[in-house]
């Protein structure tokens, strides 16, 4: 029975909700704004931001999950930090029945947050996932077993230390511990930027495994135990109508959003009104699991399953959805759950506190040595085992919702929801620090070897990785090649990535389109066929001297950089091709500008185990040539020398002809060393090079920068080709008054000079830059 106190809160939320919508404010102006409900939410949703913000802004720098603030504003909003002159604000904010309108409004977004995240998944990666997922994924059954004997075995301690309240939902905290979520680990691998790197594939499909098994295996006990005491219909209706709402939504809803993207034009949107009727049946079917004694967010679980995965309908799902739910409301909802429960743990039962603690620790270490020998026995990296055994063991979002909503249900106690929580918590702040502090996915690219052309031994394979984003970049590149000039004694080996952004999915792909293998988290589409055509005939233009690979990686730019790096070290490549991100008319101005490609180009030119070239198209290279004018502009350096043998490569084709243009100032900062090296490369263009037609060498003295801009603009019009140096920390007194005026630095001052649309040049630019050997 309701006691006369909330009686009287209830009346009075009702009536001020009246009175808030219906009632005539001008003549009403006496009362109070926070009796409406309306601007109560609204102040609790300032308040609840504001906090996180705060909180955030002190400890992401420390490395502490987003989802962690939300949970700190619960905290001090919520029963745990006791005041009395805090406890009236609380009341004044949060009156008696508005947590639950907060709460309510916040939990779809925690529906449509679940719901992206299953639509993102590709469930079908299970089936292509290799043995050692399965093996870390099947390990977790272990630390379930461990708990259960040990619940076994210390049962009757148990039951005398905690009572029967705790001890009759204790097997749920080994077994919680023991699994984790997907969306929970693509969270967290995406905060860490190794979603794409070979632990990230690797964790990514045994949270995948463990999610979706997990998930049935839940679902379908929670029908049994709830239904077994109700009879056998209430058996059948239960357990039977989960079943076949299942497979309703797998074998009618997805063919049916599959014709949908059947009949969406290429690069154009879905259709609102499917958005519509799919953001319609999410609520429809939370409806019908609720009816089935299952989570309101479970049917959003299953249709987001159903929705294919990646452009056009699940990118549009993600682009319409995320924004609102997933920042807006969810840290609401996390907030508001943290509020429900008390996490003082001086004034919880000092007995279930060690017990429940030392189970989930036994639990996490038992998981964490099972995971690190699985590793260790397929002969990864005792640092990377570590890792994978952290990434797996992390709690998040979706788990600490669970327990609240649990302890809603009724099914855990107070003491026992706020140990659970606090676990989560430690758990998800140990794994993304411990993580970030032992893994650093470049390490591996920092090479001592050395892979550039300048020190390539003669009649050697030249291994080289060319970088296409669009259709316009596959025509320059595919020209480019032809500086190299494979031939039977000198091969080229060309490992061509189309790199596209990974939209409206969470798992990345990379694909090998020679073979057509597919990486874990890869579809079945040929996603780079006019590419493959293109580059396919370029190998047949040189048979047996060019050989050809395809590859398609789709990841978030911001870790797009690991896929190229990653590529170019494994085939051992010697030079990368890098598209430039600016995008030319024939007039000369700029069409389009991607900065999302220069920053993937300054990463790479960071991280790269090999030299690299970033092409610079201006637009005369829009056709096949049989022979080119190439020049060379050598000022000396590192670069410049790796430049000037990329040059001499193209000069032993006798229809191209190389100009070598060694430009030289009144002062010179390079050391003697450099001068010497400088020197003896430039002997070869000098002498045996220099013998024949095709190569002309010309020394030029550059008094300022003036005259450089002038010698650029004279000379280099009359060029299809020109490959210059980045010179990386080289300072000279040709390029000194030039280097504040640099707009883009990655291509240095020569190159970017180049670059600059007050030259009216129409020659493709390379800048190289030599591969950045680490000091020891």
């Amino acid at each position: 029975m309701a006691t006369p106190r909330s009686r009287r809160g209830r009346r009075r939320w009702g009536m001020s909700t009246l009175y808030s919508i219906w009632v005539d404010h001008k003549n009403d102006w006496e009362r109070s704004p926070l009796e409406s409900p309306f601007t109560i939410l609204q102040l609790q949703i300032v308040t609840i931001f504001f906090i996180t913000q705060c909180c955030h802004f002190l400890l992401k720098s420390l490395g502490i999950p987003y989802f962690i603030s939300s949970a700190l504003a619960g905290i001090l909003l919520g029963p745990t930090i006791k005041s009395d002159t805090l406890n009236k604000y609380k009341q004044l904010l949060f009156p008696f029945g508005s947590e639950d309108t907060l709460q309510l409004i916040s939990a779809f977004g925690y529906t449509f947050y679940l719901f992206l995240n299953y639509v993102q998944m590709d469930y079908s990666m299970i089936t292509r996932t290799g043995k050692r997922a399965w093996a870390i994924a099947l390990s977790s059954l272990v630390p379930i077993c461990i708990g259960f004997g040990f619940y076994v075995g210390f049962f009757p301690f148990i039951y005398k230390t905690v009572g029967a309240n705790e001890i009759n939902s204790m097997p749920a905290v080994f077994i919680s511990h023991s699994i984790c979520s997907f969306p929970v680990i693509a969270d967290l691998l995406t905060e860490l930027e190794i979603i794409n790197s070979e632990i990230g594939r690797l964790t990514l499909a045994s949270a995948l495994v463990l999610d979706i098994t997990g998930t049935a295996v839940t679902g379908i006990a929670t029908s049994m135990v709830v239904s077994f005491n109700k009879g056998v219909y209430a058996y059948i209706m239960n357990v039977g109508g989960l079943i076949a709402l299942f497979a309703l939504i797998l074998t009618t809803g997805r063919p049916l959003m599959k014709l949908v993207v059947r009949h969406t034009q290429e690069s154009r949107p879905v259709k609102r009104i499917f958005i519509y009727i799919i953001v319609f049946l999410v609520i429809i079917f939370g409806l019908i699991e609720t009816k089935l004694v299952q989570p309101f967010f479970g049917g959003a679980v299953m249709l987001g399953l159903a929705v294919p995965e990646g452009p056009p309908l699940g990118s549009e799902l993600v682009k319409q959805l995320q924004l609102f739910s997933t920042w807006f409301l969810m840290p609401l909802f996390v907030t508001s759950c943290i509020m429900k429960v008390d996490l003082d743990l001086w004034n919880m039962n000092t007995s279930l506190v060690i017990i429940i603690f030392g189970l989930i620790i036994m639990v996490t270490l038992v998981k964490i040595l099972l995971c690190v020998g699985i590793c260790q026995f397929c002969s990864m990296p005792i640092i990377d085992s570590i890792c994978i055994a952290l990434i797996l063991s992390c709690k998040g979002v979706v788990d600490i919702c669970a327990y609240i909503l649990l302890y809603d249900a009724k099914k855990y106690t107070s003491g026992e929801v706020g140990l659970m929580v606090i676990s989560g918590l430690i758990l998800a702040t140990i794994s993304k620090i411990g993580v970030k502090s032992l893994y650093d996915p470049s390490r591996k690219y920092a090479g001592y070897q050395k892979r550039n052309i300048l020190y390539l031994k003669p009649n050697t394979v030249l291994r080289v990785v060319a970088c296409i984003h669009k259709p316009c970049h596959i025509l320059p590149v595919r020209n480019s090649l032809d500086l190299f000039n494979p031939t039977p004694t000198n091969p080229l080996v060309v490992d061509v990535l189309h790199l596209m952004e990974l939209i409206g999915r969470t798992s990345p792909i990379f694909i090998s389109h020679r073979n057509q293998q597919m990486s874990v988290g890869s579809s079945h589409h040929n996603f780079s066929g006019e590419i493959i055509v293109t580059f396919s005939l370029y190998e047949h233009e040189y048979a047996g001297a060019a050989t050809v690979n395809a590859y398609t990686a789709i990841s978030p730019f911001t870790f797009m950089h690991d896929d190229i790096c990653y590529l170019a070290m494994d085939k051992v490549a010697s030079f990368i091709i890098l598209p430039f991100h600016l995008r030319w008319r024939d007039d000369g101005t700029v069409e389009s500008d991607d900065n999302n490609i220069r920053t993937l180009n300054i990463r790479v030119m960071e991280k790269a185990p090999c030299s690299i070239g970033i092409l610079v198209n201006r637009g005369s290279c829009t056709s096949i040539l049989s022979n080119y004018v190439v020049a060379m502009i050598f000022l000396g350096g590192s670069d410049d020398r790796e430049a000037l043998c990329l040059a001499k490569r193209s000069a032993k084709e006798l229809n191209n002809q190389l100009f070598v243009y060694r430009l030289i100032g009144n002062e010179s900062e390079a050391t003697n060393w450099d001068s010497m090296l400088d020197a003896e490369v430039l002997r070869s263009v000098q002498g045996p090079y220099g013998r024949f037609e095709n190569v002309t060498f010309e020394q030029i003295t550059i008094d300022d920068a003036s005259q450089l801009t002038s010698f650029l603009n004279d000379v280099m019009i009359k060029f299809d080709y020109v490959i210059v140096g980045r010179r990386h920390g080289v300072k000279s007194s040709i390029t000194s008054a030039l280097v504040n005026w640099t707009e883009f630095p990655e291509l240095g001052v020569i190159g970017d000079l180049l670059a600059s649309p007050d030259l009216e040049i129409k020659a493709s630019i390379l800048v190289v830059q030599q591969q950045q050997v680490p000091t020891k």
